[in-house]
């Protein structure tokens, strides 16, 4: 052994013995839960972290991988291949919520992690409580909007999503859609127990909309029973706007039959610029004529406060504009993202009672009433009337807030194109069920470096 190697040799056991007889120290690269959550105002800078992490990003997917919008001719700056059902698992566009939403939930588990550990004074237990509530419900939705994107299908037994209840390093697979349903429900109503019936905070998870998240989630599990009785809830305590205030919940200068809301402030936060290029004036994605034809042009409100008409454009200038989310004159395209509304809840009780009861005229009829100057209520001739009328009431009503695509695949439907709707991209006209698209695609990154995943089926 020469002398070189041999101090070489030395040096590296002193090295490991070093290392070692250090292993039992906590790592210098991340914070635990007893220094980062110290008091209360720490609880809930957590807290605003996880809101601040939700973002628009089903709205856009929803719209663009379904038949609500149209590629105009003059898009010619953005990626498209999720209009035309090109993505694969490598593609960010229908991938990156993936990431994002269990970012919200790891922030969620870490704060509620935090919470545990810290004393608080008797006059801090209720809103602590509260905390924990809004903790408990973010992490029941977050899990159910990974559900609605990455299930591949909603019933028991499909593939879902793993339900995480802690932040840890591990290699999880893949839950069946009735456990992250059933673990969604328990967070719910633990958290609907904490939050008081006075926290009235829009901005923020309430104990009403804990009752909106569970009629939805009943709805995608066919519970029929607890959608009505939650729905209900929701609809008792938060009226519909009123003709004149409906369009001014788009631009924030009302917030009538808004559950909750994810507020928006700063330029890069613009939901507006999802459809509309404000900087260089470029229609990126616009109504599709589908959409446009399924209105009461003339009676109904939601035809102008949703889709906007503007043929001073100039030549090969999409006329038709997504007129949702306007903001004002001073910041185009800022709006605050409406999560729940009262809407929904009518829509989501008219569909549980046409499955059940049978009883949905009542509600869908409701609705339209106060959405449609002068409508007569419509008497249905049986179930499957009812159904479609309800499908139909939900393509106008919540068209632009992420529900379209999700609701086609509630039903095992295609997504089916006019022609008219598809003139640029390149024959993707109808979508299957049993086309690998049809689900979105678990990142391939997950699959590469999670050993227990897999990848939805036909990818």
């Amino acid at each position: 052994m020469t002398k070189n190697i041999k101090y070489t040799w030395i040096l590296s056991l002193l090295i490991l013995f070093s290392s070692c007889s250090k292993l039992d120290l906590k790592p210098t690269d991340t914070i635990d839960a007893e220094k980062a959550y110290r008091n209360m105002n720490d609880i809930n800078l957590g807290l605003t972290g996880v809101y601040a992490q939700l973002d628009y990003a089903l709205v856009g997917i929803n719209a663009i991988i379904s038949d609500e919008v149209m590629l105009p001719a003059e898009n010619t700056v953005s990626n498209t291949d999720a209009h035309r059902w090109l993505y694969t698992a490598d593609n960010g566009s229908v991938t990156a919520p993936y990431y994002s939403y269990y970012v919200a939930i790891d922030r969620t588990n870490r704060v509620l992690a935090g919470l545990d550990k810290i004393t608080v004074a008797a006059a801090d237990v209720a809103t602590r409580d509260r905390y924990r509530g809004e903790l408990l419900a973010l992490r029941a939705f977050c899990h159910f909007e990974l559900l609605r994107m990455y299930g591949s299908a909603y019933q028991s037994g499909a593939l879902g999503v793993p339900y995480m209840k802690a932040s840890v390093i591990s290699y999880p697979a893949r839950d069946r859609f009735e456990v992250v349903a059933a673990d969604a429900k328990a967070d719910l109503l633990a958290a609907k127990a904490l939050i008081p019936s006075s926290f009235d905070d829009k901005t923020r998870v309430t104990k009403i909309a804990v009752s909106a998240m569970q009629a939805r989630l009943a709805l995608y599990e066919k519970n029929w029973t607890e959608a009505i009785t939650y729905a209900s809830e929701v609809i008792s305590s938060m009226p519909l706007a009123t003709a004149d205030q409906f369009p001014d919940i788009w631009t924030d200068a009302n917030d009538q039959e808004v559950i909750w809301k994810l507020k928006r402030v700063g330029d890069d936060e613009k939901i507006g610029d999802l459809f509309y290029r404000q900087a260089s004036k470029i229609v990126l994605y616009a109504p599709s004529f589908k959409l446009i034809n399924s209105f009461d042009q003339v009676n109904d409100i939601r035809y102008k406060a949703y889709i906007k008409f503007d043929n001073t454009r100039g030549e090969k200038k999409s006329a038709y504009l997504v007129n949702k989310y306007p903001g004002t004159a001073l910041a185009p395209g800022l709006a605050d993202i409406k999560m729940f509304r009262t809407g929904e809840m009518y829509l989501i009780k008219a569909e549980a009672e046409a499955e059940s009861t049978g009883d949905a005229a009542g509600d869908l009829n409701a609705l339209r009433a106060a959405r449609i100057k002068d409508y007569v209520p419509v008497v249905f001739a049986g179930k499957d009337d009812l159904i479609n009328a309800v499908y139909t009431e939900r393509f106008k009503e919540l068209a632009f807030e992420g529900h379209r695509f999700f609701d086609l695949k509630r039903r095992n439907l295609p997504v089916q194109r006019l022609p008219e709707d598809a003139i640029n991209t390149s024959g993707a006209i109808r979508l299957l069920p049993t086309q690998a698209q049809y689900s979105l695609p678990i990142p391939a990154l997950e699959i590469s470096v999670n050993k227990n995943t897999v990848q939805n089926p036909n990818y």
